[in-house]
């Protein structure tokens, strides 16, 4: 598989799906880093409701009572509120992988996502999508995203680092669907559907 010309498929293909949610906050690394951290485990459309309700509140503010009740939506809200909490205090987001795991509900794939979009520094944020479409296309042989991260570092030309999250995001949430993909709307022809049982 030619993974340049695949992702430039890939992104011609996913225009119409709009912005992943990190790319649609702007550009405070705060709001950045809260909104990514809402989003795990949840769908987008119920974070970016959230968020938008929140950031137009004074969020730094709110007690944990009024974050449980505005974020309640959110899945695991009761640890959230608390990472958000402490959260307020912050003064500057860090910009490096280092210092951003040891704040409060934040792993490697927030941070990565931070550092590519709030900092525009090469990063490789791997979710479950990156994961199984890169799987799915044969592009890695990993089990876990970790593997999947460490293993696209090592291969994947750094020129797409900062892009394949978004535009895999947007491709396993609308086409490359975990149970059931859309291989007859999909435009990659080359794609050996591994683990592929069923399909549309």
């Amino acid at each position: 598989m030619n993974i340049s010309k695949t992702l430039r498929i890939v992104k011609e293909h996913v225009k119409s799906f709009g912005l992943p949610l990190a790319e649609s906050i702007g550009g405070d690394p705060l709001k950045i880093l809260i909104s990514t951290i809402l989003s795990a485990r949840t769908k987008d459309e119920v974070t970016a409701k959230v968020c938008k309700e929140l950031f137009n509140n004074d969020w730094r503010n709110l007690s944990i009572k009024e974050l449980r009740k505005i974020i309640k939506p959110i899945n695991f809200y009761k640890n959230k509120s608390r990472y958000i909490k402490d959260l307020q205090k912050l003064k500057q987001v860090p910009d490096t992988m280092e210092e951003l795991i040891k704040l409060p509900g934040v792993g490697r794939k927030t941070a990565n996502i931070v550092l590519n979009v709030a900092f525009n520094k090469p990063s490789i944020a791997v979710d479950t999508h990156v994961h199984r479409v890169c799987n799915r296309w044969g592009y890695v042989n990993t089990k876990t995203p970790k593997q999947t991260e460490m293993e696209l570092r090592e291969k994947l030309p750094q020129k797409h680092w900062n892009e394949i999250n978004y535009l895999l995001v947007l491709f396993g949430q609308n086409t490359c669907k975990p149970i059931s993909p859309w291989c007859s709307k999909c435009p990659i022809n080359d794609c050996p559907r591994i683990g592929v049982k069923k399909n549309r």
